[in-house]
């Protein structure tokens, strides 16, 4: 077995959405000033890869301390829709995408979808020329009750909070994967690991999702 590192670095200056806090990742002292270096850290939860909890858009939600880990482990398929490729800027991704692969939208499932837009990483455009999820496509994935939905764009949809509305209500909380990369190297099944950080009361968090495959 081999472990697929799946995470976009985090570093300072990093681009991120326009409204959300900046990254800041300092030198705070260092082995000759005292013997150790530390670093001061000041990102937003949802920086980088990372993933959303019920509570980034409903106060009554699930927060991340309060989500079981077997939520962000198991065994997960992929969905390449532009297998050695990419898929073109603004890219719709609708229901007659997802339904050629019902069978695997089971209650509990995680899926990760594929469309090459992390190569899109550290530009403007990544965050606002991604391929996105149509609000049926996010119906018909909410209908089916899964337990993970993962992908490699920034944020499901241009429709960010009617989306998020779909895909997080209660009943339906599913666990929203943002900003993977290398998706590319992925067989169709796999096991996906993608913890949070256990941030007391809070709707989300940075998360090192590593993927287990057989060599």
């Amino acid at each position: 077995m081999k472990l697929i590192d799946l995470s976009h670095p985090l570093e300072h200056g990093q681009l991120n959405f326009p409204w959300d806090p900046k990254i800041s990742v300092l030198v705070h002292n260092t082995v000759a000033a005292i013997g150790y270096n530390i670093t001061h850290l000041s990102l937003s939860t949802h920086q980088g890869t990372h993933l959303d909890a019920p509570f980034h858009f409903y106060d009554d939600g699930k927060t991340i301390d309060q989500m079981s880990l077997q939520q962000f482990y198991g065994k997960t398929k992929l969905i390449d829709f532009a297998p050695g490729s990419a898929l073109a800027a603004k890219t719709p991704l609708t229901v007659e995408m997802f339904a050629p692969h019902a069978d695997q939208f089971q209650p509990g499932a995680k899926i990760i979808y594929r469309t090459g837009w992390d190569r899109q990483f550290g530009r403007p455009e990544y965050f606002s020329e991604f391929p996105t999820l149509t609000l049926p496509a996010a119906r018909w994935i909410a209908d089916r009750r899964i337990g993970l939905l993962g992908m490699d764009t920034p944020t499901p949809s241009t429709d960010w909070k009617e989306c998020h509305h779909i895909l997080l209500k209660a009943g339906v909380e599913i666990v929203i994967v943002e900003g993977l990369t290398r998706l590319e190297q992925l067989p169709e099944t796999f096991v996906f690991m993608g913890f949070p950080l256990n941030i007391k009361g809070r709707d989300g968090a940075p998360i090192r999702a590593v993927a287990l495959v057989e060599e």
